[in-house]
């Protein structure tokens, strides 16, 4: 239980960053398919007896290097050649899946979540990547922001935008692997997206949207972890749903607010 509760810690740290990125951007139909091709990765490793985590890293960075590209290149056919992407990626890792001896119930976990499973060496790979989601984050904020409010401008200005969107499609991916431990990558989308959505709704500067969306994210994940142990509910499903209730009442309650001010 220490170890899932660090887990839910660590996993809001990312997903507060790079989940109001992806919301400001309106890229979360990318990080869909980043997540969803990540089973290919995952199965290909099962397979060759190798770390389905390390496979879904290299899975997800390949896939956040290549729709980023096809985004650039081929914006026009986008939305078809995401959807293939992810569809391909899933049916790759079924396929490899399909084919290793016997069962496993830890791959289990990596795809419909279960946070009780993560251990000690689980928490050190989650430290190392929300060091290494922070150090881009400071080190290119400037040129993340830019990118993701005003292409054009950015351009002009000299800032390579290509290049800064496709490393934050790389950061996209290692926040994917990071929340693989805690939802499972099926329902990772959700938590990447709902915690930053309903920051949004009461903060407009990225800044404070990191920052709330972060203190969301731990509320939501510890919260829906403490609800699940007792009655034995699946944890990853008992966390989103929570997200998707958190959402609601931040829409309800920004109109109440609205509302207030009115009058």
């Amino acid at each position: 239980m220490q170890h899932a509760l660090l887990g839910c810690l660590l996993a809001s740290v990312g997903c507060g960053i790079i989940g109001t990125y992806v919301v400001v951007k309106r890229i979360g139909f990318m990080a869909g398919g980043i997540a969803h091709s990540v089973l290919a990765g995952m199965g290909i490793a099962y397979f060759m007896g190798a770390s389905p985590l390390a496979g879904a890293m290299i899975s997800a960075l390949i896939s956040g290097v290549l729709i980023g590209w096809i985004n650039l290149r081929w914006r026009q056919h986008e939305d078809i050649l995401i959807a293939a992407f992810w569809s391909v990626g899933m049916a790759i890792g079924v396929i490899f899946i399909s084919r290793t001896e016997g069962y496993n119930i830890d791959l289990m976990s990596y795809l419909f979540g279960n946070i009780l499973l993560i251990t000690t060496r689980d928490l050190y790979l989650m430290l190392i990547l929300d060091s290494v989601i922070l150090v881009l984050v400071l080190l290119f904020y400037r040129q993340f922001l830019a990118t993701a409010f005003d292409e054009e401008f950015s351009r002009l200005r000299g800032i390579n935008v290509e290049f800064y969107y496709i490393l934050l499609l790389c950061m996209v991916a290692l926040t994917v692997v990071l929340l693989i431990q805690v939802v499972g990558l099926i329902l990772v989308l959700a938590l990447l997206i709902l915690p930053a959505a309903s920051a949004a709704q009461f903060v407009s500067s990225i800044k404070r949207m990191m920052l709330l969306s972060a203190i969301f994210s731990v509320v939501i994940t510890t919260t829906g972890l403490i609800i699940s142990y007792e009655p034995d509910l699946p944890s990853g499903s008992t966390i989103i749903i929570l997200a998707g209730v958190f959402y609601i009442l931040s829409i309800i309650t920004q109109g109440m607010i609205r509302k207030l001010r009115k009058n």
